[in-house]
């Protein structure tokens, strides 16, 4: 299983070979170095955990900057853990790469994906505050003439005597947005080395700038 830390540059559109459009986003893809392994012997589960994002050593605590030294890291802002039990990959020296074996230290790059392969994209969605029920859910308004002040309005939401209650679960107005989100089957378009660049074509979760994690989607 290919993954990757990458941060959320914008999207634009590219021209492919035989002349189609593919709209992308564009993504900053590590270099990720491996600040842990876990392993089901020690920790009851196979896993790595990459690193991403620079930071001034001032924005650490020490436990975290002790971490990070110790796998040979400088200063990086957000954490993450790819589970690696899910592709069969072995506890001791897990892989996130296209048969690379990972060790402490070691480096990801864009180079574990490849170009047509697809992969999924987990972030925080854009928060939208609190919505009404046509935002937030897509109900119907109601009649704007005649007098009717049901326009947004949800509607009756309890029955009547009974259970006369609100049953739990209707679907109502509230906080929308700002949670995690995973796009699923995104296909990649272009992977840049040299700029550390991975294009996959249409849109992920969160706001430019945003810090997503990026796996192969199988």
């Amino acid at each position: 299983m290919a993954a990757i830390l990458a941060k959320k540059l914008g999207m634009t559109q590219v021209f492919q070979e035989d002349g189609s459009v593919a709209r992308v986003t564009v993504l900053q893809a590590g270099p990720c170095p491996v600040t842990a392994i876990r392993t089901p012997e020690r920790d009851g589960y196979a896993a790595v955990q990459l690193a991403f994002g620079q930071a001034k050593e001032k924005h650490l605590s020490k436990a975290e900057l002790g971490h990070l030294k110790k796998a040979g890291a400088p200063p990086l802002r957000t954490l993450a853990e790819f589970r690696s039990d899910l592709a069969g990959t072995p506890a001791a020296g897990a892989s996130v790469g296209e048969g690379q074996e990972l060790t402490l230290g070691a480096s990801v790059t864009v180079d574990s994906f490849e170009v047509g392969s697809r992969v999924k994209v987990s972030g925080t969605s854009k928060g939208k505050g609190f919505q009404g029920t046509i935002k937030r859910h897509g109900f119907g308004r109601g009649p704007k003439s005649h007098g009717s002040h049901n326009v947004r309005a949800p509607g009756s939401i309890g029955a009547s005597a009974t259970p006369s209650r609100v049953l739990k679960g209707i679907r109502g107005a509230g906080q929308m947005g700002n949670k995690r989100v995973t796009q699923k089957g995104l296909e990649v378009v272009r992977v840049d080395p040299q700029e550390n660049l991975l294009l996959v074509r249409g849109s992920v979760p969160g706001p430019t700038g945003a810090v997503v994690e990026v796996r192969s989607d199988a």
